[in-house]
């Protein structure tokens, strides 16, 4: 059996993933759940209910094969909990419940400007701040006597019982975090909450060990240790910067996965001021608290909705050629997609998504989802300044039209891909041992044979006209 075995556990927004490690990084094991969506009064919520005995099942199924010592947590960043006397105050709310009109125009109100923040105003409960401010008027006595936490902090304080806060999920968009000064916003301490957090600690610190009860269910060790916690595209930012490639110079991290994140490092100081306001632009706080220039869409969402059956059909390696022959023919026929078809989300929020001669061939229109979303990508990365190392990560780093679309698109830049699926949890267990090294290699990516100049410059137009954007 191994010993001093490593969980990380990753509650995404549309999957929750638990998987075991040895010490040296390398895989046992992962199991994975969907998350149900659900409703509680007026809003809809994340899915404690459900995710939580997985996760102590799960944990029991991982105790039979392997010695457990640490677990560490990652989550998304757009969630909150607050914990009162040992439970949860409040379901935490999830991220795509629309606002009212009175909040939503109330809170715009309260909110601090974007050179504070590095926080543009987001749709739905994407502004963490927003959830906050809804869940306090529904509830008015909400924080009385309890303790916030981000969502990845919430899942250490339920298995540890020790309440701690973390930058990265603090200054991930939600108007609660001054990245340029390391500290709550003028808004959060003005509203009271800042005061409310529980303290902080560094996402690779241990915050305590197992609880007695979760111990006795499980059959893990209470000495198990239990780690802070990481917002998950920091966590494959640490990752990233692990590679050789990616040690120096200005460099990005494209994850990919439901939401496509671009984290810029950038070699030279940054002015917040260039970010543009309106096209889901951001400043990102790494593990270290250094703000990192962010942009963002929704990538595997829209792709979803496109293909509608299976995502997995446009970065499964079988079909990959197909895919790839599809590409002459969408570009030499001007076929294509205008966004955006994840409305209010990414450097077009307010397009239309639809198609422009849709093809008939199912590989086609497949084949034209993925020359959108790098459109998309490479359109985002301009707007955050990237150049010269840019690293593709996550699921769609084997979705070879988009990453050599990529590549296209961006002559300029060395583009690369890291086909290993475990990015995220690498980072965080490289925040428990920073000495790890990745067990891959990157991959130089090649240009299509094809020639992508004249298609999105038709592309850029269309959409930039449909939009409203100069």
């Amino acid at each position: 059996m191994e010993a001093n075995a490593i969980v990380v556990l990753d509650v995404g927004k549309t999957m929750s993933k638990l998987s075991l490690w040895t010490a040296d990084g390398e895989p046992i094991c992962r199991e994975a759940r969907p998350n149900e969506r659900r409703s509680s009064g007026d809003f809809d919520v994340l899915d404690v209910e459900g995710i939580t005995p997985w996760v102590i099942d799960t944990l029991k199924s991982f105790s039979e094969q392997a010695i457990i010592t640490k677990i560490i947590p990652v989550a998304h960043g757009a969630a909150l909990a607050v914990v009162r006397d040992g439970k949860l105050a409040a379901q935490p709310m999830d991220y795509e419940t629309s606002l009212p009109a009175h909040i939503a125009e109330a809170y715009a109100a309260e909110r601090d400007a974007f050179s504070i923040s590095g926080s543009p105003r987001l749709s739905e409960g994407l502004n963490a701040g927003a959830q906050l401010y809804w869940q306090e008027r529904e509830i008015p006595d909400l924080l009385e006597g309890a303790t916030l936490m981000p969502w990845a902090q919430y899942w250490a304080w339920f298995l540890s019982g020790v309440d701690r806060a973390e930058v990265t999920s603090l200054g991930c968009h939600t108007d609660l975090w001054d990245p340029l000064r390391s500290d709550y916003s003028p808004m959060a301490k003005r509203m009271g909450w800042a005061s409310a957090f529980a303290p902080k600690a560094f996402a690779g610190n241990a915050i305590g060990t197992l609880r007695s009860e979760l111990a006795e269910q499980t059959g893990l060790s209470q000495d198990v240790k239990i780690y802070c916690g990481i917002h998950d595209s920091n966590a494959a930012l640490v990752a990233a910067r692990a590679h050789d490639e990616m040690a120096e110079g200005d460099r990005t991290v494209l994850s990919t996965g439901t939401w496509f994140v671009a984290m810029r490092t950038p070699a030279t100081p940054f002015n917040i001021n260039t970010l543009p306001l309106d096209r889901d632009c951001l400043l990102n706080v790494d593990a270290w608290s250094d703000a990192i220039p962010s942009a963002r869409f929704m990538g595997g969402r829209e792709i979803e909705t496109l293909i509608g059956i299976d995502t997995r059909r446009v970065d499964i390696k079988p079909d990959q050629p197909a895919l790839l022959d599809a590409v002459p023919g969408l570009v030499a026929n001007g076929r294509m997609l205008q966004p955006s078809f994840a409305k209010g989300f990414g450097p077009y929020p307010n397009g239309r998504g639809r198609w422009i001669d849709m093809p008939e061939d199912w590989f086609a229109r497949r084949s034209g989802a993925c020359l959108y979303a790098a459109m998309l990508a490479t359109t985002s990365l301009d707007l955050i300044g990237s150049y010269q190392t840019i690293l593709v990560e996550g699921r769609f780093a084997e979705a070879e039209v988009i990453v050599r679309a990529l590549a296209s698109l961006r002559p300029n830049d060395a583009i690369y891909t890291c086909h290993a699926q475990n990015d995220v949890s690498f980072g965080a267990l490289k925040l428990i041992n920073p000495m790890l090294k990745p067990n891959t290699k990157l991959e130089r990516v090649k240009p299509l044979e094809t020639d992508l100049t004249g298609y999105f410059r038709d592309w850029k137009r269309l959409a930039e006209k449909a939009s409203a954007i100069a």
